[in-house]
């Protein structure tokens, strides 16, 4: 097997079949809903970022160039993006023109494209239209090679969006696990991990070197983000000893049993890789001993440690996915004369050496040749300058597919969640109309993995009322859902409390269990303060058997309800705190949703 020593990391291309299917095209319902009605919506490291017209420290001129990029480098593009506009682009026809930047997970980003051009081939979108990108980048060639293959659907022999070798590279960051350095030692010594994870318990499974505590494991969804696609192809590739390109649909089915016995470790998924590393960080080895994350995960992590918290190190497989981030400009009728052009010099910028060095410094390799590493490529920032690895290529599209339907329906680590709904006399209206119409779209995209409990309150708490995701559940969670009725008070501290006491009660052993909070006011008329309520959380946390999670939505104005408290409620559990405004309320929820 070849070794490569980064950065000389050479491009191969696996070209998909035809006839193959995508992976996009069947992604369960929520990812493409939630992705389409929401293509304004940024969502970066559990917080958004918005499309800006005002990235820059003046005033955007001219015509705007829609940047649509993959989370990795979603602060590359923010940063570059204002360095850019500073300079006043013109056209050489003398057009001024800026660029402003979307930044989604990359299945959330070939699934708008996706959609646009469907949009445009029926004639609802013209060329030029500022809601089709000009620039495109996601964050590995999987889901590159996806896109290609879905446009190539939709437009037959059109090419309209160009090979992988064609497409400049912006900027890499190999998959690598992220672990604390007691645990690295033995997981560096293994040829392949995924494979001892299968049936690893305790983390001396993995290090002899570790403490006898559970072994636990995170990355992020598949159908959303790269790094948990590249992570799930790595799993199927380990475990059957066989090359990602090799893989066949046959062996999808074959191996899905030692995948999922990998996935019943995982502790959480979602949408953010830095989110996630900075959380394993914040919760410690009790929530997830070894992630499997970029490198500049890593390097991201130990940027921002805390007094007290420990440094973490990057541990490099023998094989993993260098995850190349490319610019892919299309070559489609959508994309005028003016947007082509403009394209050209905004890519012609992303490889510059002041836009490399800004990448290079939020801890992404170059992709221009002879531009130096950033300075906290170090090993006291947990990596190696020159690992060495052999670099993984894409499987093909059906095998992806294949996958991903597997993972959804098999392999996937099931859930159980405690949905705490605040149905008080303030949510009457507009508020409670938008509530409905979200919880509708969260009953709607649950699978068969899936479980909620949904408990409503005001100045009573109601039952909980557990729906399956199967058509006779849904069936019934719609229906109660359409019952809601806002009145009297916000009885939160102690709704809450009763949504962990009836987890703890009907705990799913063999999933992730986790209570989720959305209110729109502050408490009153509790039996117990904020105080209690912690510490009650506290006793079924992560460093518990029961392992429960909390996450809070605070909904509509902050000066209406306690943010420090939802804060701490969900920080005491392993969870985050989330604000939520109407027009963005779903996505959140379908977001937050993923991390089950």
């Amino acid at each position: 097997m070849q070794k490569k020593i980064y950065p000389r990391l050479s491009s191969r291309l696996n070209t998909p079949k035809s006839g193959s299917k995508s992976v996009v095209s069947s992604l369960n319902r929520k990812v493409i809903v939630a992705t389409l009605s929401s293509s304004a919506l940024l969502f970066v490291s559990c917080g958004n970022l918005n499309l800006s017209n005002n990235q820059s420290t003046g005033t955007n001129t001219g015509i705007q160039i829609k940047l649509l990029f993959g989370s990795a480098l979603g602060d590359f593009c923010q940063q570059a993006a204002v360095k850019f506009n500073q300079q006043k682009p013109k056209l050489d026809n003398g057009q001024e023109f800026y660029i402003a930047c979307e930044v989604k997970g990359s299945g959330d980003v070939v699934a708008d494209v996706v959609a646009q051009s469907q949009q445009f081939k029926a004639g609802k979108l013209a060329a030029g239209a500022p809601e089709l990108p000009a620039i495109i980048s996601v964050d590995g060639e999987i889901y590159q090679n996806q896109l290609i293959f879905q446009i190539n659907q939709i437009f037959p022999g059109q090419n309209y969006i160009p090979a992988i070798a064609d497409s400049p590279l912006i900027a890499s960051s190999p998959m690598v696990f992220m672990t604390s350095p007691e645990v690295a030692q033995g997981l560096s010594k293994l040829d392949a991990p995924f494979k001892t994870f299968v049936n690893a318990n305790v983390l001396k499974d993995i290090s002899p070197t570790a403490g006898v505590i559970p072994f636990t494991y995170v990355h992020t969804a598949p159908t959303r983000s790269n790094s948990g696609l590249q992570s799930l192809v790595a799993q199927y590739a380990e475990v059957s000893g066989k090359r990602p390109e090799q893989l066949t649909v046959a062996d999808v089915q074959t191996y899905q049993n030692q995948v999922k016995q990998i996935q019943s470790k995982v502790t959480r998924y979602g949408v953010s890789t830095n989110a996630l590393a900075k959380a394993m960080v914040t919760n410690g080895q009790f929530w997830a001993a070894i992630g499997s994350v970029y490198e500049s995960s890593v390097i991201a992590a130990n940027s921002s440690l805390q007094a007290g918290q420990p440094r973490y190190q990057a541990v490099y497989p023998k094989s993993t996915f260098s995850s190349n981030m490319r610019a892919i400009v299309p070559n489609a009728p959508w994309m005028d004369a003016n947007k082509k052009a403009a394209a050209q010099k905004v890519v012609t910028y992303l490889q510059s050496n002041e836009a490399q060095q800004i990448l290079t410094e939020l801890g992404l390799r170059p992709g221009t040749p002879g531009v130096a590493l950033g300075t906290k490529f170090t090993a006291d920032f947990g990596v190696d300058p020159q690992p060495k690895y052999d670099s993984y290529r894409p499987p093909q599209p059906q095998v992806v597919e294949a996958m991903i339907k597997s993972w959804q329906e098999q392999a996937k680590k099931p859930s159980l969640v405690t949905v705490v709904i605040d149905t008080s006399g303030s949510m009457k209206g507009a508020r409670i109309a938008a509530m409905q119409a979200t919880l509708q779209a969260y009953v709607n995209s649950l699978t068969p993995k899936d479980t909620i409990a949904m408990m409503d309150f005001n100045t009573v708490i109601n039952a909980p009322v557990v729906i399956e995701g199967t058509p006779e559940g849904k069936a019934k969670g719609l229906q109660y859902v359409a019952s809601l009725k806002a009145s009297g008070q916000t009885k939160l501290y102690d709704a809450t409390l009763a949504g962990r006491n009836w987890l703890q009660q009907n705990l799913r052993k063999d999933g992730i269990n986790a209570v989720l909070v959305l209110t729109d006011g502050a408490d009153s008329g509790s039996s117990i303060p904020i105080n209690q309520l912690l510490a009650e959380l506290k006793k079924s946390g992560f460093e518990t058997d029961q392992r429960i999670s909390v996450f809070t939505i605070g909904y509509g104005d902050e000066k209406e309800f306690n943010p420090k408290a939802l804060q701490d409620i969900a920080q005491q559990n392993a969870g985050y705190y989330t604000k939520g405004e109407p027009e963005t309320i779903a996505r959140l929820l379908a977001d937050i949703q993923v991390e089950f």
